[in-house]
């Protein structure tokens, strides 16, 4: 497991009406992930999203949010990393993950999609690769799976959102060392924390 990353993509839906929703959790990583490498996100239409390229240690990283909807999410993926030559397995998906807890947020090294639209079309993007690693940003669950569209594409109550954004800056701490390949030291720490 000591494959680096050359792309960091955080999934979300575009529009100012899904800005700090939880399905956004991915992008709004990005976004921060962003501005703490002194970078800015440019609209790039070859690619159907926002790109930046920063160096994380030693390594050069292209960031990605996706300007399509979330079940469109691999388009932008798989042309950008076509484009770059990155393969599937140099890459890292953040995304909300309904499976854990706000403020729990987990590293995972290939796997299903979960019913996670996003993920569903990335793997299909991809080749029906799903070797890329993923970044599961915990948003809650709403109780009942009926609810789960209408949960995510809201905002979290105050008290939810602030465990989420610890998380997210918990998450961006590890980030140097999952790029590296350092996998199990950026799980261990994460998974600790």
């Amino acid at each position: 497991m000591d494959k680096i990353v050359q792309l960091i993509v955080g999934l979300g839906n575009p529009g100012q009406q899904y800005e700090q929703t939880r399905h956004n959790a991915g992008a709004s990583l990005i976004s921060i992930l962003t501005h703490k490498y002194f970078s800015n996100l440019k609209l790039e239409e070859k690619f159907f999203g926002f790109t930046s390229r920063v160096k994380i240690d030693t390594q050069d990283v292209r960031l990605l949010i996706p300007n399509t909807y979330m079940n469109l999410s691999g388009k932008p993926i798989a042309a950008l990393s076509k484009f770059y030559q990155i393969n599937p397995e140099n890459i890292l998906v953040v995304h909300d993950d309904i499976d854990l807890d706000p403020g729990v947020s987990k590293y995972k090294i290939g796997g299903g999609h979960g019913g996670h639209n996003g993920l569903k079309d990335t793997i299909k993007a991809l080749g029906n690769n799903s070797d890329f690693a993923r970044l599961r940003i915990g948003v809650g669950h709403p109780g009942e799976s009926d609810e789960v569209v209408n949960f995510v594409l809201k905002k979290a109550p105050q008290n939810e959102q602030r465990l989420i954004d610890e998380s997210i800056i918990n998450c961006i701490s590890t980030i140097p060392f999952a790029v590296m390949g350092k996998w199990n030291k950026a799980m261990k720490d994460l998974h600790t924390i």
